[in-house]
């Protein structure tokens, strides 16, 4: 038994497609590299921590990868209310930090439930779409289930207030949802709820700072020294960089802080400062070959779970690299989302990492049996 446990475990590896890890860790590292750079060579100050968090990451995304399929179906609900509890339990004793309450603190270590709300979310709709009748898609049933995965959170998460996660997480459900097949009467009728509502939730529903973070993108130059500072600086630091770049650890915008958060959100502008337009396409050319990869296996993919999980996964990870360089480069408000494998942070590494886990096995069990929910859903 043992010895045959082995071989299927040395089967899987070998049938592993090792493209997306290798991929995965090339990334990576350039994320250790800038984060030495941003804190000024100190070894300890993030880069350390970065690449113990990427080596042990890369390892429990394997781990993830070789456990059959049928784990992820089976704990795609459970996962989602344990997930949600988290959220509620951020509302009742979450740890605030710079304004917004958004950790748990464990004592060893902290959380942010909110990165893990976006695996939850798309094991919980892959696995109600895997068990809803196509017929029921666009039925109430169908409708009112999805909207109770995604909304729910999502209104817990902009209480926080956390608006990049939350725009992540109402982009990727709805994709899904649009991916299982609903009628286009229902999602033009979607389309016309939403022109109407998001006006209305931009005047009641956000901050103060988040309405001023879109209207400091709307009109960049009205508060240099205040509100556009981050985005001014941002520009400036690409700007600087040409085509080659200044050198590394040349940057003088990183050096002399003039960047904000420069080794988490604002890290691409110390790629685009010291390696110029040739370091920042390389960059965004690895990002999307890692995307088209995932958008392959899920090509393969037959069964319903597996392929929107990948579809979900792979979205929410694009949508990671869409905002966080659009932001930077002006094209999008301040939103607060991180350079995913590049930008210094445990909780998004790790989450990032369990979902192409995730997708790295769905795509290795393919041809493993998916059972249908019987009874309320039939």
């Amino acid at each position: 038994m043992q010895r045959s446990a082995t071989s299927g475990i040395i089967g899987k590896l070998a049938e592993l497609n090792w493209l997306l890890p290798v991929l995965i860790a090339m990334v990576g590292a350039i994320g250790v590299v800038a984060i030495y750079s941003a804190t000024g060579g100190k070894w300890n100050s993030g880069a350390s921590q970065h690449l113990t968090r990427l080596l042990v990451g890369l390892v429990f995304m394997v781990v993830i990868a070789l456990t059959d399929i049928r784990v992820w179906f089976t704990i795609a609900y459970p996962g989602f209310i344990f997930a949600l509890i988290l959220l509620i339990g951020v509302e009742l004793f979450g740890v605030t930090v710079n304004g917004a309450q958004r950790w748990l603190d464990l004592g060893v270590m902290r959380i942010q439930p909110s990165e893990l709300m976006k695996l939850a979310a798309v094991l919980a709709l892959a696995r109600f779409y895997h068990d809803l009748p196509a017929w029921r898609v666009s039925k109430p049933v169908g409708g009112f289930g999805a909207l109770f995965i995604v909304f729910v959170p999502l209104a817990l998460i902009l209480r926080q207030p956390d608006l990049g996660t939350g725009i992540m997480l109402a982009i990727t459900g709805v994709t899904l949802i649009f991916l299982a097949g609903i009628n286009w009467r229902v999602i033009i009728s979607s389309v016309t709820l939403a022109a109407i509502a998001i006006p209305l939730f931009f005047i009641f529903g956000l901050k103060d700072y988040q309405r001023t973070r879109i209207l400091t993108f709307l009109n960049p130059e009205h508060d240099p020294t205040g509100a556009s500072y981050h985005i001014i600086q941002s520009k400036i630091a690409l700007g600087s960089g040409g085509v080659s770049g200044k050198g590394f650890m040349e940057g003088s915008q990183a050096s002399l802080k003039y960047v904000p958060e420069n080794r988490t959100d604002f890290i691409f502008t110390v790629i685009g400062e010291e390696f110029g337009l040739i370091g920042g396409l390389g960059t965004m050319f690895l990002y999307i070959l890692i995307i088209s990869v995932c958008f392959w296996l899920a090509s393969q993919i037959k069964q319903t779970f597996s392929q929107l999980l990948i579809m979900g996964l792979t979205m929410t990870f694009s949508l990671y690299v869409l905002i966080n360089l659009a932001m930077i480069m002006g094209l999008a408000p301040v939103v607060g989302v991180p350079l995913p494998l590049i930008s210094y942070g445990g909780t998004v590494m790790m989450t990032v990492l369990a979902g192409f886990g995730m997708i790295l096995s769905a795509h290795l069990h393919n041809e493993v049996e998916l059972p249908r929910a019987s009874g309320l859903l039939l």
